[in-house]
This record gives C-alpha cells, sequence and structure tokens, in this order.
C-alpha cells in the first residue's frame, strides 16, 4: 500500500498529455443484466494497457460519479489514444460492438461517455494524499520554493510536446 506522502508536491511531464474521462451511467440499476457487462469490460481494458509498457497509457483513476462508475486516465499521445480505441485485436473494440448491440435491444438502460482533452498546461498539488492523480501517471515531485503558488505551477506547466521543424 502506498504511503502517505505529507510534504506539498506536484507532478511533472514533459510530452504531449492526454486526458480522458471515460463513464457509464447505469440508467435502470435494478437491472445489472443490462450493465453489468459493460461494468466489467472496463477492468479487462486497463488490465490490457497497463500491462503493454508502450500503449500510451500513463495512468488512471477510477471514480464513482453522478449515475455511475468514471475513470480518468492520462495518455502519452491522443494517437496511440485512438489507436487502441479502434484496434479490432484489443479489448476495446469488441467490448462496444457488444454494448451497442445490447444497447439497441434495451435503449437508455446504460449509458456511456467520454471526454478527451489535449492537454497544454497542467497544474497540480497534493498535501497529505497517497501518490495519486497525474503525479501518480507522470512523475511525483516536491514542490520547490519557486513553485509555491499555484500561479507558478501553472506557468511552468507546459505539456505539449517541442515542436520538431
Amino acid at each position: 500500500m502506498s504511503k502517505v506522502v505529507t510534504a506539498r508536491s506536484t507532478h511533472r511531464h514533459e510530452g504531449e498529455l492526454v486526458v480522458f474521462h471515460i463513464g457509464m451511467q447505469i440508467n435502470r440499476w435494478w437491472r445489472p443484466d443490462l450493465w453489468m457487462p459493460a461494468f466489467m469490460a472496463m477492468p479487462r481494458m486497463l488490465r490490457e494497457l497497463s500491462m503493454d509498457k508502450d500503449s500510451g497509457l500513463l495512468g488512471y483513476q477510477l471514480l464513482f460519479g453522478n449515475g455511475g462508475p468514471y475513470v480518468v486516465q492520462y495518455w502519452s499521445s491522443i494517437e496511440k489514444l485512438y489507436a487502441y480505441a479502434s484496434a479490432p485485436s484489443q479489448e476495446h473494440r469488441p467490448a462496444w460492438t457488444a454494448f451497442n448491440k445490447r444497447a439497441r435491444k434495451a435503449p437508455g438502460a446504460v449509458g456511456v461517455w467520454h471526454e478527451t482533452f489535449l492537454t497544454e498546461r497542467a497544474e497540480s498539488v497534493y498535501v497529505g494524499t497517497k501518490p495519486m492523480g497525474l503525479a501518480k501517471a507522470t512523475e511525483h515531485v516536491a514542490v520547490g520554493k519557486r513553485h509555491e503558488r499555484a500561479q507558478a505551477r501553472f506557468a511552468d506547466g507546459r505539456t505539449a510536446a517541442p515542436q520538431v521543424s
């Protein structure tokens, strides 16, 4: 189990950073036969991605929101995220096909959603937490004197990969 880090810390990351939120909204809780298959698909995908160092997945955080579970994922590139989503030999495509087939039989029983953010800058601070979120997915570092304020961390928080000419 991770230890609590009591000192102020932040993340450090150079290169492209994609933040991807994906979740489900369970509209008929009393029908697990309709939502459980979609619920069970995500752990298989996360396991597959986590075992492949070249997948592009930097890390993730499992959360529970209004209506159901969701995952915040951190990716090293938008291309790798889309490559995984469309690869027929990996877990996502068959799960997506199966979800669509079930959704046609029981419209509105369960919903899925995602949001994708290509992040130009990112700022974070953690105090008294176990390693989590962006710092766990990238590099967890102490907050230096120069970065005590959120504005300073944000100003130096460029994540975009350097442009190659």
